[in-house]
């Protein structure tokens, strides 16, 4: 236990990141609970119906996926606080109103105050770690915040579900997740913690770095790693639909939360190994391992709960290494004048995976049973492995070709030697 704890020491000693991690874990609960509260206020004190939540829970989804990138980009160009003050007190209207407010109406909310202007604290909660951790261990860093992430998303939804059915009403709970996202809002603001080139490395004087194209970084090895991260984030959700269809057949809901606590707790297991072993597998490596290790889950946990619960280990070790080399090749991609719009870019394609892997295993369970719905949600991460080490050889064996061959016309983020999860490589370099 020790030795795996020793990586993080350093991280730890850096002035200000024990703070930055302890506001990651709270200012993150309010965002966790807010999907699970706006699907039962809907069922429950609108009295409206399943399919009517889920098109709310889109609604916001998409909002989000839509501004994450936007409000990124001004992270970038005006800094974090004036991002801070625009979204909290979006937020803030959003959570006063939205329990009192008719279903269109609610949409429509949901969508530009909830969404679009929602508090990106999740891209923040990165971009402050990348600038202020060295590049040497970034690693380690994105390592310890994917699992503070998987605490938040244990705890999050948990609390919300637990209070809003011992209250048999969704309104105070939206009320107290308002108060808590404009807490949260205020402790960011405090903190203030670097973002981009204003890392506690440079001096208080030092000048921005020069803006550059987005065409000098928006590559398609940085394509794809956000083609991994939403594949991710889609074999994720997929999985979370598939454990409850699979359990229901077998008329064993009730074990749904041991079987999830298991997932869950070996991607803390493997967080803590991606972030202490001297060598790190690499992202696709990752990706591909998490895809082929869900394509069984169904036929072995066709078999009992248990059998369910076993067959989730493999994969759920690698999740929060996989979003963790996914968050360091994001930060390794971009030059740091850059890195707010990349980091949204990164949330977007999380987003969009979360939103397509769930309702593709639901359909997937409806048509045919839940086994072939982890098998399909695994198999789509496979493919999305397949694709990035396809490239990785492509782009290797072209750089290696002789000059005039057909050089690209710089240097491209690519997953690098040794585990380099996310490293910016010299044309020269191969994967």
């Amino acid at each position: 236990m020790l030795k795996l704890i020793a990586p993080y020491k350093p991280i730890l000693a850096i002035p200000g990141t024990r703070a930055l991690f302890v506001v990651a874990f709270l200012a993150r609960l309010p965002l966790t609970a807010k999907s699970m509260a706006l699907t039962l206020h809907v069922v429950l004190d609108q009295h409206g119906g399943y399919a009517a939540a889920g098109v709310a829970g889109m609604v916001m989804t998409a909002g989000m996926g839509v501004g994450a990138p936007l409000l990124g980009r001004m992270v970038d160009r005006r800094g974090l606080k004036p991002v801070l003050v625009l979204t909290g007190a979006s937020e803030t209207a959003y959570w006063v109103t939205a329990p009192f407010l008719p279903y269109p109406a609610l949409l429509a909310t949901t969508f530009v105050l909830g969404g679009l202007l929602g508090v990106p604290v999740f891209s923040v909660i990165r971009q402050a770690v990348a600038a202020r951790v060295p590049e040497a261990m970034r690693r380690q860093a994105f390592a310890l915040d994917s699992m503070i992430v998987e605490l938040v998303f244990m705890v999050g939804p948990a609390l919300a579900i637990a209070a809003i059915t011992s209250m048999g009403s969704a309104r105070v709970t939206l009320a107290v997740i308002g108060v808590l996202t404009v807490g949260a809002v205020v402790t960011l603001w405090l903190l203030n913690p670097p973002i981009g080139h204003r890392s506690g490395t440079a001096g208080p004087d030092a000048a921005p770095p020069r803006k550059l194209p987005v065409s000098t970084w928006l590559r398609p090895s940085f394509v794809l790693v956000l083609a991994t991260g939403a594949a991710a984030n889609l074999v994720l959700s997929g999985t979370d639909i598939s454990i409850t269809a699979l359990l229901r057949q077998q008329d064993a809901v009730k074990w749904a939360g041991v079987c999830i606590f298991a997932w869950c707790l070996l991607s803390l297991v493997g967080g803590f190994w991606h972030g202490s072993t001297a060598r790190p597998w690499r992202l696709p490596v990752l990706m591909l391992l998490l895809g082929a290790g869900t394509v069984p889950v169904g036929f072995i946990g066709h078999f009992g709960w248990w059998w369910l619960a076993l067959a989730l280990l493999p994969a759920g070790f690698m999740c929060a290494p996989t979003l963790a080399s996914t968050a360091e090749a994001v930060a390794a991609a971009v030059p740091a004048s850059a890195r707010g719009q990349a980091m949204g870019l990164q949330g977007s394609a999380m987003t969009l995976g979360g939103a397509i892997g769930a309702p593709l295993a639901g359909t997937v369970v409806d048509a045919s049973s839940p086994p072939w719905a982890f098998a399909t949600t695994g198999t789509i991460g496979v493919l999305s492995a397949a694709a990035m080490l396809a490239y990785l050889r492509f782009a290797a064996a072209r750089e290696s070709a002789p000059v005039g061959a057909g050089h690209g016309s710089g240097p491209e983020v690519v997953v690098g030697p040794e585990g380099a999860s996310g490293a910016v490589l010299e044309p020269a370099a191969s994967c």
